[in-house]
């Protein structure tokens, strides 16, 4: 099975996805950045970008690599990551299925002066990282179109990521 966490960056995905894991027996941490980061590293470069989700071998190596995992080690992946654009998360939700691999995607939502609060006070990214401000429109039109609709919302506005990662593992158990 996958657990997907998804919301835009300063929800909590990287720091409750750890917490996640630890709450889930035989389950792993994947980040299918590493998948983009991959891409990048391709010399000369791919076309120019400013998120490489854009480039089309990214979403089926990201199901490719998920699978390919899940076989060799079986139990649960749960994958922090970013997919605002509907196209991109079908073509990912699709392709899972395809292999009838389980997801259960969570959204981690927090209103938009709880994430710019986070990301000023971020001490990975540095404080007020123009990529992370970037992306709170686009998260907050795609919660408003689509993306709440596809997920079970959990709203971290007010919760530690240690409560967040309780509320997920609790809802996988049922």
């Amino acid at each position: 099975m996958i657990v997907w966490l998804n919301g835009t960056h300063g929800a909590g995905k990287t720091t409750t996805s750890a917490l996640v894991q630890k709450l889930i027996p035989d389950s792993r941490v994947f980040d299918a950045e590493k998948v983009g980061e991959t891409l990048m590293d391709i010399s000369p470069g791919l076309p120019a970008t400013d998120n490489f989700q854009h480039w089309p071998p990214w979403r089926p190596l990201v199901v490719e690599t998920a699978r390919r995992v899940l076989d060799y080690t079986g139990g649960t992946l749960v994958m922090p990551m970013t997919v605002l654009v509907e196209e991109y998360w079908r073509e990912i939700s699709t392709g899972l299925a395809q292999y009838s691999i389980p997801v259960r995607h969570f959204v981690l939502h927090a209103d938009q002066d709880t994430l710019r609060g986070r990301i000023a006070g971020d001490t990975v990214l540095g404080p007020n990282s123009p990529f992370r401000l970037k992306y709170l429109e686009p998260y907050a039109e795609a919660a408003r179109t689509w993306l709440h609709d596809e997920a079970e919302v959990v709203d971290t506005t007010h919760l530690t990521p240690a409560q967040a990662a309780l509320r997920i593992a609790e809802a996988l158990k049922s």
